[in-house]
């Protein structure tokens, strides 16, 4: 029975000396992993709810806009982008209210709303907002700058779109060949590019005169 307790005894001293060696670091990665657990479970929940009220203040926005509420519209749209300005629905409100600025002959609005969806939208939204920045940039003759925000990377989908703009820019600058080449590079993109036919390029072609 002693020879028993002795190798118990042991294993108890074995086990403090390899605790007394390592118990700390592994209490430190224990209490690490709970840590990142628990931080992605907060970082989830904190998307979820951010979405959420994002979605609310949102649907406020969209039918502020539909009333024809300019104020309410534009009051929602700022707080999206002054707080929740990582959804979606805040490069959406953007846009929208860039649309309305635009419509109503307010250049300087639509601009400064176009630019913090290029800064801060995603993918198509960010390559919708810059191509209709361009447009505001071209309405003011600031044809270097339109220029410009067409030579930026976009979606295959936008070509037809933006080699079109880039032509309607260069006709305004009076560069001819340069724009006619632009046409006939975005009828060779065309597909169903909101509204953009074969029929409107030629006529844009056609009025440019004789080559």
């Amino acid at each position: 029975m002693a020879h028993y307790d002795l190798e118990e005894q042991e294993q108890l001293d074995e086990m403090k000396a390899w605790w007394r060696m390592y118990g700390n670091l592994i209490t430190g990665v224990l209490a690490a992993l709970a840590l990142v657990a628990l931080s992605w479970q907060g970082w989830n929940w904190y998307q979820r709810t951010q979405g959420a009220e994002a979605a609310a203040i949102y649907a406020a926005f969209d039918q502020a806009m539909d009333a024809g509420d300019a104020q309410r519209a534009k009051a929602t749209a700022g707080e999206l982008a002054d707080k929740y300005g990582r959804t979606s629905y805040a490069p959406l409100a953007a846009l929208r209210s860039a649309q309305q600025a635009f419509d109503s002959g307010d250049l300087k609005t639509a601009r400064v709303q176009l630019n913090w969806v290029v800064d801060h939208g995603k993918h198509e939204v960010r390559d919708l907002a810059r191509l209709r920045l361009a447009a505001v940039m071209l309405d003011e003759k600031a044809y270097d700058e339109a220029l410009s925000q067409l030579a930026a990377s976009h979606a295959a989908a936008f070509d037809a779109r933006y080699l079109d703009l880039k032509g309607d820019v260069l006709a305004a600058q009076g560069k001819k060949a340069e724009a006619r080449t632009a046409y006939l590079a975005a009828k060779e993109k065309l597909g169903t590019q909101g509204g953009l036919t074969v029929e409107l390029l030629k006529q844009k072609i056609d009025s440019l005169g004789e080559a």
